[in-house]
């Protein structure tokens, strides 16, 4: 299951991680997220039409359906659940009395293309990529795309106006943030790597120079990517979750037994990654704790 690139690996996944299937019947599973203090598991099957909930109590259970084919996921600062949409090319959020609200569907009068991951930052700023995706059979409702561009945004006042940050990207996908919030990791799927930028006092964006690849064997590609306590970055790519240190040097890759999209860690010792991997959901145990997906 491992593929040792450097020593570090070992003292951060394990020398043997144990994986565990918790659930598998899905059609396509992404955007995987932890509560805390629910402990229960989102992620969402987008095929399916289906935003699927998992805690250990209670096993699988329907959160949503229909969720218009919902992909990524997040928690706000107000611990308020955020939603990309590819079926209606926007990103909600549902207040306490569950109202879903779109925060971002247009840019400059055209409708996003497929909002497709989303974190919030330590001050609430809310960052999202737009590739094309959900404008495609399966995977979303086919239609024609409005915007001539693929984007990374933020949250702007309203929901027409999202904030462009970057436009040169082929297929922007997963995106994490560094522990201080000052740099933003955004990957590109079609490119087969992670890029990074540094993060303004006004909430934009700077640089953006090529941080990492993702080389390898096997099926996959860059997608869902998140942090580590240390400071590792997991970000899909061929055969399983590529595993990267602080200093770029690729670790490890952790070879999975589906196609892997995305993954987040949970577990009251956040330990547990939590893995979405085509038809099936895994768990594998890890030595170095995630960072919690609910904003403090």
């Amino acid at each position: 299951m491992l593929e040792v690139r450097d020593p570090r690996f070992t003292t951060v996944v394990g020398s043997d991680p144990a994986v565990e299937q918790i659930a598998t019947g899905c059609l396509f599973t992404e955007g995987p997220l932890w509560h805390p203090g629910g402990r229960y598991l989102l992620w969402s099957d987008m095929p399916d039409d289906h935003l699927r909930r998992w805690s250990a109590a209670d096993g699988v259970t329907t959160f949503r359906k229909p969720c218009n084919k919902s992909n990524g996921l997040a928690w706000d600062r107000q611990g308020r659940l955020l939603v990309c949409e590819h079926a209606s090319s926007q990103v909600t959020r549902t207040e306490p009395d569950g109202r879903i609200v779109p925060i971002a569907t247009h840019f400059q009068g055209k409708q996003l293309n497929s909002p497709n991951d989303i974190v919030c930052a330590g001050d609430g700023g809310i960052y999202f990529t737009d590739p094309p995706y959900g404008r495609a059979e399966y995977y979303g409702v086919p239609r024609p795309q409005e915007l001539a561009f693929q984007g990374v945004y933020r949250v702007g006042d309203g929901p027409t106006t999202p904030v462009l940050l970057a436009d040169d990207f082929d297929r922007p996908n997963g995106l994490c943030f560094s522990r201080d919030g000052r740099r933003l990791f955004v990957n590109d799927t079609a490119r087969q790597h992670i890029r990074v930028f540094d993060r303004k006092a006004d909430g934009g964006l700077a640089g953006g120079r090529v941080w990492a690849e993702t080389r390898g064997e096997g099926p996959g590609a860059p997608d869902g990517m998140k942090l580590d306590s240390q400071g590792n970055i997991y970000c899909c790519g061929p055969g399983g979750i590529h595993v990267f240190a602080p200093d770029a040097t690729a670790l490890g890759v952790l070879r999975m037994p589906e196609y892997t999209a995305n993954m987040a860690f949970g577990d009251d010792d956040l330990r547990s990654l939590y893995v979405t991997a085509s038809t099936s959901v895994y768990r594998v145990r890890v030595l170095v704790p995630g960072l919690p997906a609910l904003a403090g």
